[in-house]
């Protein structure tokens, strides 16, 4: 313990230096114009993997962007842990809502990082978190304290779905071959307080299309004779959710299961500060669906969203215009037993019935994916909280996100292997968001903290 702590303190500007370089490179996968920069960071963590210790890295290529693999087998005896990242990013629009550059990291001090935060693109989700998986390898690597295989495999398009991974992953199941998966890409209750994610909830996200006339139109030649697609967009949306903030499209609840008052009532016990949670968003109060609160609105209750609306003029000045067509973006956090495929033919087949006369209707999915719950009674669970529980010196709480990481269902469909959700960020680590960061605290307890779930979970696993 007290040797991790001196190799962190010893190599802590280095650590820093080295992730920060990462953050520099653009990697956003959803914008085709940065291309070469995914091929540049797909680049930069096959020489950061290699000069950790891994003994094979290869650079895999995919119909999409390539999967960066690498291992340390040390002996085949041994259990085997799989590490899962991903080195793209989220875009960093919009951009005038940043007040330092999204690719030009640099650490600021904030109320909750007193040490310091890395404000960057990527910082927190997920570059910083997989790197820490890599310099915890270097370390057990050079301090000879490897107990156990590893093997990485860091993708590109975790932002947009993971198409690829799905593909990589269904034709190197030996290769992938492992006893337990190990991600960070989630976060933790606060810096004082660890928790373990042991739920996520799945994910289907569809981009609507309302057209009206074959033109965009004079609105005073043609308002109020002809349909306005925005008008309309914006009617259709708001049907979407009743009086009570619950979904209405028929069939959309049929397969959620109700967790029990018990249940409920051990999330309950995770600290949570109502006050504090709307002051931090500059709030008035909280909102969400009749019957639940806050932490279980946001964890295992599925909601639909509208992430993005546009139309129309939206220039300086005024244009008297009634669009030709209206488009959404709207993304549903679906429960475990919610199949996303079925939920996105549902919202389709609902979307397209309540779309008055004088318009059409165009729904185009996007992507989506499974929601996932681990048990808490697994080794790796155990071992992992018996790894917060030395570097933090109190036991982790198990919480369930309300994000979506679709490929952990595809994991444990196609490798049989359970996953361990070791999140080292906070819920004001603005991810998705302007001003993304990672404390240095958080990103240096990862590198402590990880070494320690291997040496538990080899231990435990005999």
């Amino acid at each position: 313990m007290d040797n991790i702590k001196s190799y962190i303190q010893h190599n802590r500007d280095r650590f820093l230096d080295e992730l920060i370089a990462l953050l520099k490179i653009p990697s956003v996968s959803a914008d085709p114009a940065y291309a070469k920069d995914i091929t540049d960071m797909a680049n930069a963590v096959k020489m950061s993997l290699e000069k950790a210790g891994c003994d094979l890295v290869e650079i895999c290529e995919t119909p999409g962007y390539p999967i960066v693999y690498g291992e340390k087998i040390i002996d085949k005896k041994l259990p085997t842990i799989l590490v899962y990242g991903h080195y793209d990013v989220q875009p960093p629009d919009p951009i005038d809502l940043w007040t330092s550059p999204p690719f030009e990291p640099i650490i600021k001090k904030t109320e909750i990082h007193p040490e310091g935060a890395i404000f960057a693109r990527g910082s927190c989700d997920d570059k910083g978190q997989m790197y820490m998986h890599v310099k915890a390898l270097e370390y057990m690597v050079q301090s000879d304290t490897l107990p156990c295989n590893v093997k990485f495999m860091i993708e590109g398009e975790e932002e947009v779905g993971s198409k690829s991974l799905s593909w990589f992953v269904e034709r190197n199941q030996e290769k992938l071959k492992n006893d337990v998966i190990l991600i960070s890409d989630t976060g933790m209750i606060s810096n004082q307080q660890p928790s373990i994610t042991t739920g996520l909830r799945g994910l289907s996200y569809v981009e609507v299309e309302v057209t009206g006339a074959n033109r965009d139109l004079h609105s005073g030649l043609y308002g109020g004779a002809v349909a306005n697609p925005i008008n309309v967009l914006a009617k259709m949306i708001a049907s979407l959710h009743d009086e009570n903030n619950h979904i209405t499209i028929p069939g959309f609840y049929d397969n959620v299961q109700d967790l029990t008052m018990e249940e409920r009532a051990e999330m309950a016990k995770a600290p949570f500060d109502l006050d504090a949670y709307i002051k931090a968003l500059d709030l008035n109060d909280v909102y969400g669906e009749k019957g639940y609160v806050t932490n279980e609105r946001n964890a295992i209750r599925p909601t639909l969203d509208v992430n993005g609306i546009w139309g129309g003029y939206t220039g300086e000045g005024a244009k008297t215009v009634i669009a030709s067509k209206a488009f959404a973006k709207i993304s549903m956090r679906l429960v475990p037993n919610q199949d996303w495929e079925a939920i996105t033919e549902l919202f389709t087949k609902h979307f397209e019935s309540i779309a008055p006369a004088g318009v059409t209707v165009k729904v185009k999915p996007h992507h989506g994916g499974q929601g996932y719950v681990t048990p808490i009674d697994s080794i790796g669970y155990r071992a992992a909280n018996k790894a917060y529980t030395e570097t933090f010196g109190v036991p982790a709480i198990p919480v369930r996100s309300g994000g979506s990481i679709p490929i952990v269902a595809l994991f444990e469909k196609e490798l049989k292997s359970k996953t361990i959700l070791m999140g080292f960020g906070l819920d004001s680590d603005a991810i998705h968001s302007p001003d993304e960061h990672f404390g240095i605290f958080n990103y240096l307890k990862g590198i402590e903290t990880i070494p320690l779930f291997y040496k538990y979970f080899v231990e435990m696993s005999k």
